[in-house]
């Protein structure tokens, strides 16, 4: 089985993980203080795996953070990256009290990334893969739905992932820049603390 195939969640599971999300979340805009992390309820949030908060508010991104490499259980990369993006996301002030009830919760789970020896669009798939880009201790990362969400096709895919690490547009053509894929779960809240979904990309069972 390969590393972008492994260790699928299946709903239950990623509903579970929106949940913890929005319980870090919470509690830590609510308490003004890291929340503990909750012991995992299944062994699947055991295994070591990247993973991405995402919050939204009236559609609008008020805050993203991730945790990409597959370095830490799959509970502490969400926990993190929960606290993360509440409050520490560059692009936004804090999240405070009132925005919760408003918010909604996005979780994706990823699978650990591959190098892509040639880089080549054909070789991408929009929808599937996210990128990473790197090349001299620069670094970039888009997750799989930004392209969709973009409309971007896999040249311009390739192009932002760059811009992203810092790098010119066109760097993921010259040899000392690497390039890799991962896939990754998605799940969401149609809704501020509604009904969980699992969304486009790698939706597992």
């Amino acid at each position: 089985m390969s590393k972008r195939s492994a260790q699928h969640l299946n709903h239950s599971q990623g509903a579970w993980a929106v949940e913890y999300a929005r319980r870090v979340v919470e509690d830590a805009v609510r308490e003004d203080r890291t929340p503990e992390r909750a012991e995992a309820v299944d062994p699947v949030f055991e295994v070591n795996r990247g993973a991405f908060v995402t919050l939204e508010k009236a559609g609008d991104l008020r805050g993203c953070i991730g945790r990409p490499s597959a370095s830490q259980p799959a509970i502490e990369a969400i926990h993190a990256a929960a606290i993360g993006a509440a409050t520490d996301d560059p692009r936004f002030p804090p999240v405070v009290e009132s925005e919760l009830a408003p918010l909604t919760v996005e979780v994706s789970v990823l699978t650990p990334p591959e190098p892509i020896e040639s880089p080549d669009p054909s070789a991408i798939e929009v929808g599937q893969d996210g990128l990473i880009v790197g090349r001299n201790g620069n670094r970039g990362l888009l997750l799989p739905q930004v392209a969709v969400d973009q409309g971007w096709d896999a040249r311009t895919f390739l192009a932002q992932t760059c811009r992203k690490a810092g790098l010119p547009t066109d760097c993921w053509q010259d040899t000392p820049t690497e390039v890799e894929r991962f896939s990754a779960q998605v799940f969401q809240e149609r809704e501020p603390r509604g009904e969980i979904e699992a969304v486009g990309i790698s939706a597992g069972d």
